[in-house]
Formats: structure tokens, sequence, C-alpha cells
């Protein structure tokens, strides 16, 4: 268990991490997300059991404040529907799955994961999200990357909800 991701965002109340959010502002949801892609980092790398790295990351600092419920569905769901996901994402890689980094691996995975079994997440969310996570974690321009990748896949995920949300930067008034 000794591959663990470098955690960006700081463990003292009040302190800005990369994003410019207040570590004690951070969402349940979106600490489990982080978790979980600790999670998988440890598994696309080090190959190790999901339940040896789930056992390992419920023992980190912050963990309590997780929603371990979301975190559970992520890592579990994500390594047993590894070859699907895979299947949803490479088609819209620029370059063999196996190029891509483990960060971003992982957080293509908690993205086409949420699109399909999280309902309750909209999708916006959920994007922006993994946006937040490759800043974070991933390489210089990694976030730019999840963006495109993981926003075709919404488009195929979830058309109605998609199709129904405005274009960003346009409003809903209509003309007189």
């Amino acid at each position: 268990m000794s591959q663990e991701i470098p955690s960006h965002t700081s463990d003292q109340p009040g302190k800005s991490g990369p994003t410019g959010r207040k570590a004690a502002d951070k969402s349940a949801r979106t600490r489990a997300r982080e978790f979980a892609l600790q999670a998988l980092y440890q598994h696309l790398v080090g190959r190790n059991a999901a339940v040896d790295i789930d056992s390992f990351t419920r023992d980190l600092a912050g963990f309590h404040k997780a929603d371990s419920v979301h975190f559970d569905a992520l890592l579990h769901g994500c390594i047993a529907q590894a070859g699907e996901l895979d299947a949803l994402i490479s088609p819209r890689l620029d370059r063999p799955l196996a190029e891509i980094s483990p960060i971003e691996h992982g957080i293509l995975w908690i993205g086409a994961y949420e699109f399909q079994h999280c309902p309750d997440v909209p999708w916006r969310v959920a994007l922006n999200e993994c946006i937040e996570l490759a800043k974070s974690f991933g390489g210089t321009d990694g976030h730019k990357y999840v963006n495109g990748v993981l926003h075709q896949l919404a488009a195929q995920l979830r058309p109605a909800e998609v199709n129904a949300a405005p274009a960003r930067g346009s409003s809903r008034k209509t003309a007189p």
C-alpha cells in the first residue's frame, strides 16, 4: 500500500487548496471523490485489491469528513466495471488508454461511473468535480483533456440532460 498520490489539499482549517476553495468548504461528496481517486490510483498503479485499498483509505486523515457511501460506490463500482468504463472512454481518446496517466484514467472512471450510476448528481456537477480533481492532482493541462473526454461522454450517457442545459454563457431570456 505504499502507492499513494500526494494530497494537494491543506489539512489545516481555513487554508485554501490549489482550487481556491477552503478545505472547510469542501462537500462530503467532493472529499469522497478525492479519496476515491487516491484509491483508484493505488489500484491502477499498484494493482492492489479493492478491499485492501478500502481499509487503507478509511484510515487516512480526513476520511471521516467524506461521504463514505459515495466513496464505496466509486471505488468498488469503478473497479468492478473497469472494462465497461474503459470501453466507454477509449473511443473518445486521442491516444491509447495505456498512455493516459493513472490520475486522469481514475478521474475518467469517476466521471463515467457517476454519469451512468449517480442520476442524483447533475451531469455538470460530475463534470466540474472531475475537472477540479484533474486541476488538483493531474498534469498541467490534464483538466482540459478530462473536460473534453467527459463532455463527449455526458452527451452519450445523459443526452436529455445535456441537451436541456443552456450553453455556457447564454441566458434563458427570450427575445420579446
